[in-house]
């Protein structure tokens, strides 16, 4: 499994003592992570990181396009609710398209703690992708027939 972490700077500490409990589990998955939280993660728990930019300077968009992509299978988005961000609207889209693309997300220790224990974590779980591609493909009489559903409204 592909798993993103990613924490605010007053949620680091949370995620760290996090990633460290669960480290036996988190060893057996790849691991991607904001800069700053994936190089205390690597530092502290020794658990093999690959660190993308710092959130504020792309890595949140790094980890988005990896949603998008369906390069990742779960996000774990330590965020401070109570500290004005200036990057907000970068979380927000994060969030956004963890919903969008129905990645798993958690985002405080209670919630971690439920997806990771879960039994479908580790199973073979394959979440359902949504399908937003409006052209249906199909064989009729030997022809191929393309239809877009845009064009029927």
């Amino acid at each position: 499994m592909r798993i993103g972490l990613v924490a605010h700077d007053d949620c680091k500490g949370a995620l760290l003592e996090w990633c460290a409990w669960n480290k036996p589990v988190l060893a057996r998955h790849e691991l991607f992570a904001t800069g700053t939280t994936g190089s205390i993660i690597e530092a502290e728990t020794h658990l093999s990181v690959t660190r993308l930019l710092s959130g504020p300077k792309g890595g949140d968009q790094q980890i988005g396009a990896m949603i998008a992509t369906q390069k990742l299978d779960a996000l774990f988005f330590f965020w401070d609710p109570e500290s004005p961000q200036p990057h907000d609207p970068d979380v927000k889209a994060l969030l956004r398209l963890a919903t969008l693309w129905n990645v798993p997300y958690a985002c405080n220790t209670a919630t971690a703690d439920m997806i990771i224990s879960s039994p479908l974590f580790e199973g073979d779980y394959e979440p359902l992708k949504p399908d937003f591609d409006p052209r249906t493909v199909e064989v009729v009489d030997g022809e191929v027939v393309i239809t877009d559903s845009r064009d029927q409204e």
